[in-house]
């Protein structure tokens, strides 16, 4: 017969009889005047200053005293902290505790986009708020603050998150007591920027991020402006901006190339954001760090995918599963780069996540010092705070942790959290932690008992050899009970009793089983070797996957670093007058083409043998939307205050794909949204640098003009029939207008008289004064017509007609005004304006003396521009010499570059492509793309990184599976969304 067995222990904790000591959960403020000496712990003082066997001294929620040889009052209450620690509680810099964002409401099916101001007296973009004061909305949150206390934070700076100048925020003291008078530590904390529209508002200006970042700039300009009292007019939002620049300026940027973004236009104004991120610094490290700025960084940390099913992990790109291996190093990278930052919880879903991913990150090379630092000093010092909070110091607030050992140690407890003299109970600390395994000694029977959980609340469970016993389990005031039912069939129950001794580790005491009859149990605790030899194992096991530039698929281990190089014996198409060169060498050095001949040397140059081969100068593509972010400032019918220099994305796959067809310059054009959109950015494909590398240095100016149906908004549907103008006559008065307008505004400044600097007008004046050209989108003859007539009538001229589909039947009129053509080889009828498009257009247009150029406007296109060259061959009987430099010289000179570029020529850039057959023909792949000596595409190189991606993808996968199969929670499989833009792109930020 089995014999049946109920242990039950209970455990007392000590009570000390302190209504001020031992409040609810919720906290309980002190009494007045209330000293409390919190003796022989090891005191935080700051991060780096630690006092062991110390005294803290805290009356009226304040530090009165902290050290070793404290004097401790008469009547003061004394709490022996031995063996525990007390830290500064946490500060979190950047949070939305209290204050719930506004919800953008849905637009009815009638309504219309909203293109004016709804607020009077304010400024004339409603997503400029800085007079937004939080304290009207503010809520103290007890719930949100319970969890925040939990993870050991005693104060949080909170704010409107809405907007792109969102108005200051509040300093909120996590204390317990919400009516306190020192709730509130600072009324107008900091001043708050995003590239984020308001959600109060419908306004549609800006809806893209280039449109942001000018807004932006016109908000500071016109700051300045109204600053000096020169504006007729009142402005509340103004004003408000002008007085809280003196208050810290914090940027929700949100990633690394908008951290860079903010920077930039925190540079132009003399201002030094503090830069919200968004974890993902470390792939541009050097970068974020010139900034100099100080960060709030997230740890958001991504979870693992589910990539059991081997097709749907197949769909999830590289560059994601990698950040996923690699976002935890984040902070460690910021630290070993000397970059100051805070940590905040913005963007976890979850607070409880909080401690657990900061371990993470420990665990991933986060100095635990610089981790206390982010959390208390680095917050305080942000908010120019450090006499109140963030130490231990004399004076400051009374805002602590107390813990049973070192803060960040994973097994580490929080007992308590003490803000401004209130305690909040965390975990008691006077319940001893009996959790772990046994070996019970009962009745001469041998058991395995587990016990699991947190204080009180715990689980048991009892196994004897293989056999699991049903067991439950109670703790309470240092006696603990375990009632176990050894039998199946009938209820037969033996119970333990005893009490915890606190000296020892062991469980014992009495049992009685079914018949009352008493006999002793001993429960021996085993050693927990094993689990941390499992831990230090697991911890072993964490392997970092190296960055890359960019850090994507396909990207290179080291940047690529510019060579002397020598070609030799390649057929040489130099778009030159010398034209095609037979077996001949080309030299590069220092960036430039220093050679051309045969039989060269050049000591160590690498040598690259070409023999059989075609030697071009690399492709341009006059008209490309690669590589941005943003193509399209729709929210106005005039977008020149924007630039696409703004958003340039250097990570896009597309510029290596470009790279793969031979492409070494684009212009990225704005998009045809609007009669007069924004300025263009000239960029060299340098895979693997910067935004700012790429950038062509002193690039002419360009800015992206649009005729026909997108204008006047044709396809956009029944809702966007209010915006001027609707028609192919208001386009034309558009131009009119603006540029009467830029003419008076550039009268005023050459007068000398004071002005308002308008970044929008600024522009326009330069296209006056031949500053600045224009790239136009067109379709129809009669258009075509007008906009010439235009610049006739203010004395400039339009530089290209780009798509110009039409030209065709203007070509005299177009050689006459002096402007040039970029077309597409053979699109037609694929809209209405299109219907009268032909493939000889091209061929036409450069039989009249017209400069042509072959682009692309699609992504596609792009990676086989030299074939749409070959095609104005078959279309038009154009030779091949002046097919190929319809892709390269003739766009050169479009963009007025092709003293740099466009052809080979001793003293020109080294942007060269090696071709395997003639550049022409379909069968012809670019073997090496070489852009100022430096190799950005190498087929052979191409192949190796397939194979490498592949390696790599495989390892992710199976560190993601080891995820799973060990419990920890993951995520579906996702596809990266990918879009490539078009002309008519229009997407809200």
């Amino acid at each position: 017969m089995k014999k049946s067995i109920i242990l039950i222990i209970f455990l007392f904790s000590i009570v000390i009889n302190s209504q001020e000591y031992f409040p609810n959960n919720t906290g309980v403020k002190t009494k007045a005047n209330t000293t409390i000496a919190f003796t022989n712990a090891t005191i935080y003082v700051t991060p780096s200053q630690i006092i062991n066997k110390g005294t803290l001294l805290i009356k009226d929620g304040k530090v009165l005293h902290v050290g070793l040889a404290v004097t401790i009052p008469k009547g003061a209450e004394i709490i022996n902290l031995n063996g525990k620690y007390i830290y500064p509680s946490f500060i979190d810099v950047y949070a939305s505790f209290g204050i719930s964002k506004p919800k953008r409401k849905p637009n009815s099916r009638n309504s219309k986009p909203q293109y004016d101001a709804q607020r009077k007296g304010y400024y004339w973009n409603d997503h400029i708020r800085p007079d937004t004061n939080p304290i009207t909305i503010f809520k103290f949150d007890k719930s949100k603050a319970k969890e925040l206390l939990k993870a050991g934070f005693g104060v949080v700076n909170t704010h409107l998150q809405d907007g792109i100048v969102r108005g200051n925020g509040l300093l909120i003291s996590l204390n317990s007591n919400p009516s306190s008078s020192n709730i509130i530590i600072d009324n107008k904390s900091a001043q708050y920027l995003s590239f984020q529209k308001s959600s109060k508002s419908k306004q549609v200006y800006p809806n893209s991020l280039m449109g942001a970042m000018a807004l932006l700039r016109q908000v500071y300009l016109d700051a300045e402006w109204y600053a000096k009292g020169l504006s007729k007019n009142n402005d509340l939002a103004l004003d408000a901006f002008n007085r809280n620049k003196k208050l810290v300026q914090i940027f929700d940027a949100g990633g690394k190339q908008n951290d860079l973004r903010a920077d930039k236009i925190g540079d132009q104004f003399g201002v030094q954001y503090v830069i919200v991120g968004g974890g993902n610094e470390y792939e541009d490290i050097e970068e974020i760090k010139a900034t100099n700025a100080t960060f709030i960084i997230p740890i958001n940390f991504r979870k693992a995918y589910d990539v059991s099913n081997p097709y749907f992990a197949s769909k999830i790109d590289v560059s994601d599963m990698r950040k996923w291996n690699q976002e935890p190093a984040n902070l460690s990278v910021l630290q070993k780069n000397g970059v100051r930052f805070s940590i905040t919880t913005h963007k976890l879903k979850s607070i409880a996540n909080f401690n657990k991913n900061l371990q993470k990150a420990i665990k991933f090379g986060l100095d635990k010092t610089v981790a206390l630092e982010a959390l208390t000093t680095v917050p305080a010092t942000i908010l120019r705070k450090s006499n109140e909070i963030g130490t231990l110091q004399k004076g400051r607030y009374a805002n602590f942790l107390i813990t049973s050992g070192e803060i960040f140690e994973p097994k580490t407890i929080t007992y308590e959290n003490w803000v401004q003299g209130s305690k909040n109970v965390i975990n008691d600390m006077n319940i001893k932690d009996i959790t772990g395994n046994y070996t019970l000694s009962l009745n001469n029977e041998k058991y395995l008992l587990s016990i699991t959980g947190k204080e009180r609340k715990l689980t048991s469970s009892i196994k004897k050899d293989s056999l699991k016993i049903k067991s439950k389990i109670s703790y309470t005031n240092n006696w603990l009970t375990i009632t176990i039912n050894e039998t199946k069939d009938s209820p037969k129950f033996t119970r333990l009793v005893g009490r915890i001794n606190n000296a020892s580790n062991d469980l014992n005491g009495t049992s009685v089983d079914v018949s009352g009859k008493e006999f002793k149990w001993k429960a021996i605790k085993q050693p927990s070797e094993k689990k941390k030899k499992e831990k230090e194992k697991e911890a072993s096991k964490l392997s970092l996957m190296p960055i890359t530039f960019p850090n994507t698929a396909f990207g290179f281990a080291k940047r690529a670093k510019q060579e002397t190089i020598l070609i030799k014996n390649a057929t040489v198409w130099t778009s030159e007058k010398e034209g095609i060169l037979q077996n001949t060498d080309v030299l590069i050095k220092n960036g430039k083409i220093s050679k051309i001949g045969k039989k060269l040397h050049a000591g160590s140059a690498k040598i690259i043998d070409g023999t059989g081969k075609y030697l071009t100068a690399g492709i341009i593509d006059e008209h490309t939307h690669i590589a941005a972010v943003a193509i399209n400032e729709a929210g106005q019918n005039s977008s020149a205050e924007v630039t696409i220099e703004d958003v340039i994305n250097p990570d896009d796959i597309k510029i290596y794909r470009n790279l793969a067809g031979g492409v070494t310059t684009v212009q990225i054009l704005h998009g045809s949204a609007n009669p007069i959109g924004g300025r263009s950015a000239i960029i060299k494909l340098k895979w693997g640098e910067t935004a700012s590398n790429m950038l062509y240095k002193n690039s002419p100016k360009f800015i992206k003009f649009a005729l026909g149906e997108n204008v006047k908004q044709s396809n956009w549907g029944s809702n966007n029939t209010v915006r001027f103008p609707q028609t192919r006559m208001g386009v034309e008065q558009v131009y009119l207008d603006y540029f009467q307008r830029a003419k008076e505004y550039d009268d005023l400044k050459k007068t000398g008289k004071p002005y308002r600097k308008d970044v929008e007008l600024e522009t326009l004046a330069e296209i006056l004064n031949k500053e600045r050209f224009i790239s136009c989108h067109s379709y129809v003859q009669s258009e075509i017509n007008m906009l010439m007539k235009v610049a006739e009538k203010f004395n400039f001229k339009i530089n290209t007609f780009t798509h110009i589909l039409e030209g065709y039947k203007v070509a005299d009129k177009m050689r006459q005004h002096g402007v040039g053509a970029s077309t597409f080889s053979d699109w037609w009828a694929y809209k209405y304006e299109v219907n009268d498009a032909i493939p000889y257009n091209a061929a036409i247009l450069h039989n009249m003396g017209i400069t042509v150029a072959i682009n692309s406007d699609d992504a596609e296109m792009s990676r086989r521009l030299n074939q749409e060259a070959a095609k104005t061959i078959k279309y038009g009987g154009v030779s091949e010499q002046e097919a190929w430099k319809f892709v390269t010289l003739n766009p050169a000179k479009l963009l007025h570059i092709d003293d740099k570029v466009g052809s080979i020529k001793v003293g020109k850039d080294a942007d060269l492509v090696l071709w395997s057959d003639n550049p022409l023909s379909i069968y012809a792949k670019a073997e090496k793309t070489i852009i100022n000596g430096t190799i950005y595409f190498d087929i052979q190189k191409d192949l190796a990184l397939r194979k490498s991606i592949q390696k790599e993808r495989n390892t992710l996968i199976n560190m993601m599976l080891n995820e799973k199969i060990n419990g920890n929670p993951v995520q579906s499989p996702k596809k990266k969304a990918t879009i490539n833009f078009h002309c008519d792109t229009v997407l809200e930020y």
